[in-house]
């Protein structure tokens, strides 16, 4: 049921940025804007048996970003070297906010120039 709710939060924090649909994978879901992905909501991603959010970060960042908190963020398999990173959600509360805020970023990386224009760096969760 929690995973339910996070995927249902998720959703609403990326339904509020220009023209994301959002698709499910097995037990995965995909958000992405003009058919280019990214974030995705995964659970149990390669067997790991965790659920997490994993999204597009600017190359390099996602480094001192899992430097900064190990614990809590990740660099995904096959993704990690194109830039993208991961952030546990079964570690207990979650902070929304830092969510939407990683997924606005990871938005904004993908987006085309003229919607991403018009997108708020920090949406509210």
């Amino acid at each position: 049921m929690a995973r339910l709710k996070d995927v249902e939060r998720l959703g609403r924090i990326c339904a509020r940025l220009p023209e994301v649909v959002s698709t499910r994978h097995l037990q995965h879901t995909a958000f992405e804007v003009r058919k280019k992905k990214f974030a995705w909501h995964v659970v149990d991603e390669h067997g790991d048996g965790r659920v997490a959010l994993i999204c597009k970060a600017a190359r390099g960042d996602n480094q001192a970003m899992v430097a900064s908190d190990p614990t809590r963020l990740f660099l995904p398999k096959y993704m990690a070297h194109h830039g993208w990173v991961g952030l546990y959600l079964d570690l207990g509360a979650v902070d929304w906010t830092e969510v939407g805020e990683l997924v606005t970023e990871a938005y904004l990386l993908t987006a085309p120039k003229s919607l991403a224009r018009n997108v708020a760096r920090s949406p509210s969760p």
